[in-house]
């Protein structure tokens, strides 16, 4: 069973940046794709950035939606089964739960929340103005 824990969320400032881990146990995690999800109230969950599964290479493709526009970058470390998410330039429009997901040879392009086999429980970013 995968049980990922996400950590790293906040209250910043417009401006600031953030970097948000999500750690990964109960398996060989290079097989397994990522991504981070974030749900605003009122709002869909959304894919902020995906990224692929390594196997035997340290190299991963990534994916991020329009809005994050070069700000947001998706990382992994597989010898810490963790994936990492560096936020930069936040706005007040970035304020949400953030989810770590993943999925076993999973597609870092996913855009639907029920393709994606396991969550975190999230972790609340705000971001003031």
């Amino acid at each position: 069973q995968v049980h990922l824990v996400e950590s790293g969320g906040g209250l910043v400032q417009s401006g600031e940046s953030l970097r948000l881990s999500c750690a990964a146990s109960g398996v060989t995690f290079n097989t397994y794709a990522a991504a981070w999800f974030r749900q605003a109230p009122g709002k869909e969950r959304e894919l902020v950035a995906g990224i692929g599964w390594t196997g035997n290479t340290n190299y991963a493709d990534t994916n991020y939606a329009e809005f994050t526009k070069g700000r947001f970058t998706i990382s992994r470390d597989d010898a810490k089964n963790t994936v990492y998410l560096q936020m930069n330039d936040l706005k007040p429009d970035d304020t949400a739960v953030y989810y770590c997901a993943a999925g076993q040879y999973g597609s870092r392009y996913e855009t639907l929340p029920e393709h994606w086999s396991y969550w975190g429980p999230g972790t609340q970013v705000s971001v003031s103005s």
